[in-house]
């Protein structure tokens, strides 16, 4: 079948391991080991198909003609400027290009930092295949947990002060008083979040709610957010990668 390249942030970590893991067509996967991708290797641990290396450079498809899959978990840092992500995407990208047959993003627009992913990830030289909300990319993280951006937008006229939590952000979002991920101290974020009234947590197969809500119970009592919960889907990242294999596939006809 050929491999795919997946390049993701640290966020959705565990929506990619649980999709790697449910693929019976996935023969070995690769996993670029870092403190990064961390997380990931321990949900694909069980695995007997998990292959861990340092550097890209040593990466050598494995000789047979079925799926294989190459990760490289991105900085969450990358977000703090849009210039950032991309410069960080592109280098990311040029460097995978040359090992894999095609590339799957687990990124949205992200601040439209993403706004023409084929055009900015050019030099890959694959194809290039980002979350698709309809006809155009997803928004970002949240739009594509929480089903679009219609979705997305309801739930934020409902309730103008929203901050959505899905597992990833659950599990980070003490990284953004980091520097590396905003450098922002507690008495600004309260500023920053001064008018927000909920937690919205968006419930996906990866985590419980239980968890979810263990997560997140520090950040609503710094921020004196109720919690809600609102049903997610992986439904946009499953049909992004059906249509990756698919491509794949017909390559090899």
């Amino acid at each position: 079948m050929g491999v795919l390249g997946i390049l993701t942030c640290e966020i959705l970590e565990l929506e990619f391991a649980y999709l790697l893991n449910s693929d019976i067509d996935v023969e070995r996967i690769t996993v670029l080991e870092n403190s990064r991708s961390v997380r990931m290797i321990d949900e694909l641990e069980p695995a007997e198909t998990l292959n861990r290396i340092s550097d890209l450079e040593v990466f050598t498809p494995a000789p047979k003609n079925g799926l294989e899959v190459l990760v490289h978990v991105l900085e969450l840092g990358l977000h703090n400027r849009k210039n950032l992500l991309q410069q960080g995407l592109v280098k990311a990208a040029r460097e995978m290009g040359t090992r894999v047959d095609a590339l799957l993003l687990g990124y949205g627009l992200c601040g439209n930092a993403l706004e023409k992913p084929d055009e900015l990830l050019s030099d890959a030289g694959v194809p290039v295949f980002i979350p698709l909300d309809e006809d155009h990319p997803v928004d970002d993280c949240i739009g594509l947990l929480i089903g679009g951006r219609e979705r997305y937008y309801a739930e934020q006229c409902q309730v103008a002060g929203t901050f959505f939590m899905i597992p990833g952000w659950t599990s980070h979002w003490k990284r953004m008083f980091e520097q590396e991920c905003g450098n922002i101290s507690e008495d600004m974020a309260r500023r920053l979040f001064k008018d927000y009234e909920r937690s919205l947590l968006v419930s996906t197969p990866i985590m419980s709610i239980e968890e979810m809500k263990q997560n997140s119970t520090a950040f609503n009592a710094l921020f004196g957010l109720r919690t809600e919960v609102c049903q997610g889907t992986l439904g946009i990242l499953h049909k992004t990668w059906d249509t990756a294999k698919q491509y794949l596939n017909s390559n090899n006809d």
